[in-house]
């Protein structure tokens, strides 16, 4: 049972690691309009645009900031919410 717990804690990190990944990616393809507009852009656009739009503020001299805001709370899930939750689970288990 621990095991099992253990691949879900990594599992998850992992893959809030690749989607950290995603949108420093499409952050990069806005800098080129054409990567933007291409299949690959309108594909990473549909990923990340609405988690990106959870953190929208006003931009600051033309600078959108909520790509900055929505890695540090990917971050923050990461390295201390899955932290947490987890070794609530295996106290619970009793590992």
């Amino acid at each position: 049972m621990a095991t099992f717990f253990l691949t879900l804690y990594r599992l998850l990190q992992w893959l809030i690691y690749l989607y950290s990944l995603v949108i420093v990616i499409y952050c990069l393809f806005s800098w080129v309009p054409a990567l933007r507009s291409s299949k690959l852009g309108e594909i990473l656009g549909r990923i990340v645009e609405p988690y990106l739009h959870v953190f929208h503020l006003p931009t600051f001299w033309g600078i959108d900031f909520s790509p900055v805001i929505a890695l540090l709370v990917l971050y923050l899930v990461q390295d201390y919410v899955l932290r947490w939750l987890f070794q609530a689970i295996f106290r619970l288990l009793g590992y």
